[in-house]
């Protein structure tokens, strides 16, 4: 490419730092301002930019517009500033934009697959202009974050997502593809927006919706040979039986169920170095019953098991609570998934008495209901326990069981606490206490790069074990004593380095690679990592 095309290649543009005699051999001469700048010049006046807009949302589609014009740069001011930028390319806010995605709309990124494109999903997937794809996070837009159905909305996910893997993992922009299937949405005020850019149609089910499915994991796994599936913010029905007819055909994920499953246990095992309890000590309430807090209540269940405690036992010191209260074995009409974990108890209708009745040492949200965690339910929680562990995993922000301040208030700064959502250090009683994110982001890229890496193709349990304990690792004394359970932002590419070394040792002890074994596994994926400079 030269000229205006290589300009309008976003992978291959460089903007400002192409020297003059690039220019020239280029055919870029007249086409680019005068000034030759250098890469930590263009990181600096884009952040000079970044500074001078007001809100959040102006930031996400400055950042936006620069990934489409030039990628490199996009990511090296991102890896540069990640403890910054995070929470704008992803929570909290990513839910803002893609409720604004049909109008904040730029130009195509990524590919939309929709019902009507039956029986040529394979064409459509050949016109993504790269040959080679090494991760596909999809969608379907039918549950994102705490928002629900928004339908072809949500593909600011899989781009999102996909900016994680390059900036926290290091894995080439290249081989990331975002996928929307749009197959229409049942909310009415999305279908009703004047700009809505999806289909205008109630959303697809059944046997069609099963059929499309099948046709786009079949066409994925031909035409880009090799390739990692995220399923990413499927309807919570939907997620646990694609994940369960998919992942011994394909080598697949699902975020929402795996990567929560693995950060929540990461973060159970770090928080009993500060509750001096095991693992095999904790009463665990989980507060929503979707895919979340079924996916971390699964695994602990699995880690319990590894420790010598029988299913049933373990299964007793996982209680949900859902829209209609406690999950017991006496009601009518469970769904699937939260059978395994219904008690034989007297039900129970709300969250307050269910803390009451069961005492539990942790309380984790994934409800998507605001305000949840009030005061005399976090009062309950230390009343009961010393050190409550309390985790508000709802996104956005404005989804949160509750605040930073709120916890550490309502328990006299005694709890441990973290959030889905980034919050501002807390000052209590002279003594200041720093958040967690408890956050996917410190699993998927790494589970991602480390099965990039090795070549597997599957992605078993024992990988997403492996992860949890090596991100339960990272995190410092330090990071203990300022009541963070997570490491802070800034040392993601560590933590998923240390991820994907641990997720590949798996795969080569499982014989799941197809890459010849390096002598040293770790040192091998960190010289592989994208560093987002010019070549």
């Amino acid at each position: 490419m030269n000229g205006i095309d290589l300009l309008r290649d976003p992978l291959a543009n460089k903007g400002t730092a192409f020297t003059a005699e690039q220019r020239e051999r280029l055919n870029l001469t007249g086409l680019l301002p005068s000034r030759v700048e250098s890469i930590e010049d263009q990181v600096g006046r884009v952040m000079a930019v970044l500074q001078s807009r007001s809100t959040a949302m102006n930031k996400y589609v400055h950042l936006s517009a620069l990934q489409n014009e030039n990628e490199t740069l996009f990511f090296r001011v991102l890896i540069d500033n990640l403890e910054a930028l995070l929470p704008i390319v992803y929570t909290p806010t990513v839910g803002q934009a893609c409720l604004e995605w049909s109008c904040i709309y730029q130009q195509p990124r990524g590919l939309y697959i929709t019902p009507h494109d039956r029986g040529r999903i394979r064409e459509v997937l050949r016109r993504w202009p790269r040959e080679r794809v090494g991760v596909i996070v999809v969608t379907d837009g039918g549950r994102i974050l705490g928002l629900g159905d928004l339908g072809a909305n949500g593909m600011g996910i899989p781009i999102g997502k996909l900016a994680l893997y390059v900036a926290c993992a290091g894995v080439d922009p290249a081989l990331c593809l975002p996928v929307m299937l749009d197959v229409g949405t049942d909310t009415d005020s999305v279908r009703a927006e004047r700009f809505y850019l999806g289909l205008r149609e109630p959303r697809l089910k059944g046997p069609r919706y099963d059929d499309l499915l099948e046709e786009f994991v079949t066409a994925a796994q031909e035409v880009f040979p090799g390739v990692l599936i995220q399923f990413e913010d499927f309807a919570t029905a939907n997620a646990f039986a694609l994940l369960g007819r998919y992942r011994s055909r394909a080598c697949c994920v699902n975020d929402d169920i795996q990567g929560t499953g693995a950060m929540g246990l990461a973060g159970l095992y770090a928080a009993s170095r500060l509750t001096g309890k095991p693992l095999t000590e904790q009463r665990l309430l989980f507060f929503g019953a979707g895919e979340a807090n079924t996916g971390i209540a699964t695994l602990v269940v699995s880690a319990l098991a590894r420790a010598g405690v029988s299913e049933s036992q373990a299964r007793q010191r996982c209680w949900l609570v859902d829209s209609q209260g406690l999950v017991v074995a006496s009601r009518r009409g469970l769904a699937e998934h939260k059978r395994p974990f219904a008690q034989d108890h007297a039900a129970v209708d709300d969250l307050l008495a269910a803390v009451e009745a069961i005492r539990p040492t942790v309380l984790i949200g994934a409800s998507g209901r605001a305000g949840a965690f009030n005061e005399p339910v976090l009062a309950a929680m230390a009343r009961h326990n010393e050190r409550p562990v309390v985790v508000a995993l709802s996104n956005p922000t404005s989804k949160a069981e509750c605040t930073a301040e709120q916890a550490y208030r309502a328990t006299q700064g005694r709890a441990i606490f973290a959030a889905g959502s980034p919050f501002a250090p807390v000052t209590l009683d002279g003594r200041t206490f720093v958040t967690g994110q408890a956050n996917n982001s410190y699993v998927f890229p790494g589970v991602g790069l480390g099965v990039l890496a090795s070549g597997a193709t599957r992605v078993t349990d024992d990988m997403f074990f492996a992860a949890a304990q090596a991100l339960a690792d990272q995190v410092s004394e330090e990071d203990l004593a300022a009541g963070r359970i997570f490491p802070p932002a800034v040392r993601m590419p560590a933590v998923a380095a240390a991820v994907a070394t641990a997720v590949a040792e798996i795969a080569y002890r499982e014989g799941l690679a197809t890459r010849p074994r390096p002598h040293d596994i770790g040192a091998w994926i960190r010289a592989g990592m994208y560093r987002a400079s010019y070549a």
